[in-house]
């Protein structure tokens, strides 16, 4: 592989890998994939959540984000290995599979590391995913130990107007994981009004029963945290005066969505 050289803000680099752009790095990320994680959030999104409290995420044009090579991402997590003994890395957003050379790249390095396989835990929202060029993705999966899957409506009406996108593309990327027979943990947010029924959540049971590479679920209560970050940028808030989701009504809505996992499997 030729060594390529990339003009950086600190001056040029040279790198074996393809560059990538990133929002910023969590040293010790515990929520995001199995023990203790390196976290890399990617720069750029194509999907326009109201939920989102990551906004600064979204751009992916020219110059957006911080250009970063593989072996500074690399040389950052061997710094701090042992206490990634029990996780591993997690590259999430934004949207990690717009940048699919980049990703595959980055978790092929981490299982090549002379002092010993790091797990790759990808987490993404699927939409980057195009059904007619699985191509373009399978590096990635091939280097891709478990996937956080974000599923955010069960009903396809209901996905556009929480998300600005139709979901048939995230069900296609949910098909190819099932395909490939990568563990996945579903992840789903509970926004109250939004995808806070019984109803919603045994449909959503329903709808990943046919993956059985299923092996987690995470029902994730909405939160308000992020609004600050709408006041910085001059936007407005989506779902002003929704209040934070209730956390003891989690318990009931997760059991929906395995009953609707159950029911659909028979």
């Amino acid at each position: 592989m030729a060594r390529k050289t990339f003009d950086m803000p600190d001056g040029p680099i040279q790198s074996d890998y393809a560059l990538g752009r990133i929002h910023s790095v969590e040293s010790m990320g515990t929520v995001d994939g199995p023990g203790i994680r390196f976290v890399v959030f990617m720069q750029g999104c194509p999907m326009r959540c109201l939920f989102c409290h990551n906004p600064d995420t979204w751009d992916a044009g020219p110059g957006a984000g911080t250009p970063v090579a593989v072996e500074q991402l690399v040389e950052e997590f061997e710094s701090n290995r042992p206490f990634y003994r029990t996780g591993g890395i997690t590259v999430s957003g934004g949207e990690p599979l717009l940048q699919p050379d980049f990703l595959a790249d980055l978790f092929a390095a981490m299982h090549a590391r002379p002092a010993g396989r790091v797990h790759t835990c990808l987490d993404t929202c699927g939409y980057a995913f195009d059904p007619a060029h699985p191509e373009r993705t399978a590096r990635v999966l091939d280097e891709t130990d478990l996937a956080l899957l974000d599923i955010k409506h069960a009903d396809p009406a209901g996905h556009r107007a929480l998300t600005g996108r139709d979901p048939a593309r995230i069900l296609a990327f949910g098909d190819e994981l099932a395909r490939c027979g990568i563990d996945v943990v579903i992840r789903h947010v509970v926004v109250p009004g939004y995808t806070d029924t019984v109803e919603e959540c045994e449909a959503l049971g329903r709808l990943i029963a046919p993956w059985r590479n299923v092996v987690g679920l995470e029902m994730l209560p909405y939160h308000t945290m992020g609004i600050a970050k709408y006041e910085q940028m001059g936007i407005d808030y989506p779902l002003a005066g929704v209040e934070p989701m209730d956390k003891e009504r989690i318990p009931d809505l997760r059991r929906a969505v395995l009953r609707g996992m159950r029911a659909a499997r028979g």
